[in-house]
């Protein structure tokens, strides 16, 4: 399905709801797994999330979880340890392009069974579940910090725990202290001191709880996008958020305020405004070593305001759903930006011009659709294969129709 957005304009006073955080829902739908005693409200609805739950209550042998990478990677330590069952473990043929080499054989290293069936440090997998009773593993520490996550959640139930060596400069901070805060949250003991995690083996009964899965605030991004390419003075309010957050894009609030947008935290949800323009000789420089999956957001929000900008910290950003640097490099190229990237960072030069009539690919990539969306305040543009959206929030297109887009 493609859509066009024709030029917009945003209704002031709305209030959306945006699901749960896909990365808080996996973590914890995980868990639950271990751990039938936990209870969740506001499991994401995401595609990723959906396809997760089914995995992990499935009795096939054969899980297929097309591009979701977050399963791809939890799910393969959580069958690693459900000894007796023997799956294979499949996905896109994008999946089959993303490497897992460095979380299997630090599960090998604890002692897992896991096979490659295609090539080697690819997805699919044979996996034959065991105990594993070895405790300490080493990882570097640039790597995906969902490798980190994967052997966290499942460390409260080997036999001796874990013990993680990070080496090097650790990236995603925020991802991996999520994940330890979900764990504490069920009082699993957990420890992070310099560059080592531990995790003590859970020997005791997980007392029943529920916990709450807060609005994810990598969707909140293409908010903020939307009310810094609007007029002074404008505001959308957002639910359900709070101030003390587990995850690393919140971080949002704080960069937004380059582009001139604040954020008034209420009750449950946030208020963002319009609260000044920005001159066009700003230049945004930023390291988003903690927080990658904003960066084709506020690329697409700096090129719409006309300003420079500078990311680094991007390095994880070529083995997502596609290469997200060369794909935001072609798709602003053909709005007329112009773009330099490397291994690990991009810049972005200012313009004044916007090509207008442009069809965005979306490499299914849901980041790119969602990015480039609110541009439509700026120009008529179309997005290929929209549908993309639903592997994080299926209502994406319906909101943006609510505050005012344009969309046929």
């Amino acid at each position: 399905m493609d859509i066009n957005i024709q030029k917009s304009k945003l209704q002031n006073q709305q209030t959306i709801q945006i699901t749960g955080s896909k990365s808080e829902s996996n973590r914890l739908l995980l868990l639950q797994a271990l751990y039938p005693q936990i209870s969740i409200k506001n499991i994401s609805n995401s595609d990723d999330s959906v396809l997760m739950q089914k995995a992990l209550t499935s009795t096939d042998q054969l899980i297929d979880i097309h591009h979701a990478g977050t399963a791809m990677r939890f799910l393969t330590a959580y069958f690693s340890i459900q000894k007796g069952r023997e799956v294979t473990i499949t996905g896109s043929k994008r999946m089959k392009e993303r490497p897992i080499k460095i979380l299997v054989d630090a599960l090998k290293t604890l002692g897992a069974d896991i096979t490659y069936l295609e090539n080697d440090g690819f997805p699919p997998l044979k996996i034959v579940g065991n105990t594993l009773n070895k405790k300490e593993v080493a990882l570097d520490a640039n790597v995906s910090s969902q490798y980190i996550s994967a052997l966290l959640l499942i460390a409260s139930k080997l036999e001796n725990g874990l013990e993680l060596t990070l080496k090097g400069k650790i990236t995603s901070v925020p991802y991996i202290n999520m994940t330890l805060s979900l764990l504490n949250e069920i009082d699993v003991k957990t420890s992070f001191i310099d560059n080592i995690i531990s995790v003590k083996p859970q020997t005791s009964e997980i007392k029943p709880c529920t916990l709450t899965v807060e609005s994810d605030w990598s969707s909140a991004s293409y908010f903020y996008s939307v009310i810094a390419l609007s007029d002074v003075g404008k505001e959308l309010t957002i639910a359900s958020y709070k101030e003390k957050s587990l995850q690393g894009d919140s971080v949002l609030a704080t960069i937004y305020k380059k582009f001139g947008v604040t954020t008034t935290f209420l009750d449950d949800a946030i208020t963002l405004r319009k609260s000044s323009s920005v001159e066009t000789k700003t230049i945004i420089k930023l390291d988003l070593s903690n927080a990658p999956d904003i960066a084709q957001t506020i690329a697409v929000t700096a090129f719409g305001l006309g300003l420079e900008c500078h990311m680094i910290g991007l390095h994880t950003l070529k083995i997502k759903e596609t290469d997200r640097l060369v794909a935001l490099k072609t798709e602003l190229e053909k709005l007329g930006a112009q773009v330099e990237i490397t291994e690990n960072a991009l810049h972005l030069k200012a313009s004044n011009k916007i090509t207008t009539d442009v069809s965005i690919a979306t490499y299914n990539d849901h980041r790119m659709a969602m990015a480039f969306a609110p541009l439509g305040l700026k120009t008529t543009l179309a997005i290929k294969n929209a549908e993309v959206v639903s592997k994080s929030y299926p209502q994406f297109w319906e909101d943006f129709k609510t505050i005012g887009f344009s969309i046929t």
